[in-house]
């Protein structure tokens, strides 16, 4: 069964081009089961374009899924209609009282601006700890996932003078791990980032597995020992041309940004670039879906308050 979107989202459109099965609200309506409830807190400035890049992930199911979209304020974003936020965005406050099966937060452009000088860090915080009591399992990819580890266990990222960009190879440190069930042993992996967080700081974490590791990016997938928190460092989302867009947008201002890394052949970005990783970043949130939500998530979504685990803070 698929994903369940509004009739009108723009994505609807592009995902049938694709072939992918999108059900609108009125046929869902029709079918007498309970579909998963999951969130998406979208803070890329090009909310459409992760639109369908998330969408299609989550599309890879047997599952029904009731998606909301939630923004983090009123600022009108820069390359997406204010048109659009309206008609298919909920404000936070519109959605915190709710519970979800799954929340998927995802990364932002936030290069080198520490926590505390992003403009919105004190209501993002407030999310973190509103996952932490309304949300069975909670996807943070990329910035997100350095935020939440930063927020929840004090662990700061280093800032990096080159970003770490380009697609990496990766090996399963844990093969009976259900989030990388049906893995090769090595894969590829896009990242974008300037944050780092050194392996021995995600090994001192409590709780915490590490699951997939790059030589050359560091910790690509953590999960908590509960299931409830994932953190993904990098892009399992992107499509193939996201990173050449990324690229020529840099290059364009005059930031001189390097070449991303295993992505054009021969390094070259004339040439049009290699896809590697959409079979595995598919299988990631699949996984994701079925085995640290669906097959753990109560019937009754009122229940989990009193099963959610409140992982400490100390921030």
């Amino acid at each position: 069964m698929p994903i369940r979107i509004p009739e009108d989202l723009p994505a609807q459109d592009v995902l049938s081009g694709e072939n992918i099965f999108a059900m609108t609200s009125s046929r869902a309506a029709q079918q007498d089961i309970r579909p998963l409830e999951v969130g998406i807190l979208n803070l890329m400035p090009n909310k459409i374009e992760t639109e369908v890049q998330l969408l299609r992930l989550l599309s890879n199911t047997p599952l029904q899924i009731n998606v909301d979209f939630i923004r983090i304020d009123d600022i009108a974003p820069k390359n997406t209609p204010q048109s659009h936020m309206e008609a298919f965005y909920h404000q936070f406050s519109d959605i915190a009282k709710k519970k979800y099966d799954g929340l998927i937060i995802t990364g932002a452009p936030l290069a080198h601006l520490q926590y505390e000088e992003v403009k919105y860090w004190d209501r993002m915080t407030a999310i973190l700890d509103w996952a932490n009591r309304h949300v069975q399992s909670t996807l943070y990819l990329c910035w997100a996932a350095h935020a939440a580890i930063y927020h929840f266990y004090g662990i700061r990222r280093t800032l990096l003078n080159n970003k770490v960009c380009g697609v990496f190879q990766h090996k399963v440190l844990a093969p009976h791990n259900e989030l990388l069930r049906g893995f090769d042993p090595c894969f590829f992996a896009p990242h974008s980032r300037f944050g780092h967080v050194d392996v021995e700081h995600w090994q001192n974490i409590p709780g915490l597995e590490i699951i997939a590791q790059s030589e050359q990016a560091g910790v690509y997938v953590a999960a908590s020992e509960d299931k409830r928190m994932v953190f993904v460092t990098g892009h399992p989302e992107y499509e193939g041309q996201t990173l050449h867009e990324e690229y020529c947008r840099d290059t364009d201002v005059g930031l001189f940004p390097a070449v991303p890394k295993n992505y054009y052949p021969h390094d070259d970005p004339q040439n049009e670039p290699i896809v590697r990783w959409r079979a595995h970043g598919s299988l990631l949130v699949s996984n994701w879906l079925n085995y640290f939500v669906y097959q753990t998530t109560p019937f009754d979504l009122n229940q989990l308050a009193a099963n959610k685990k409140v992982h400490q803070e100390t921030s």
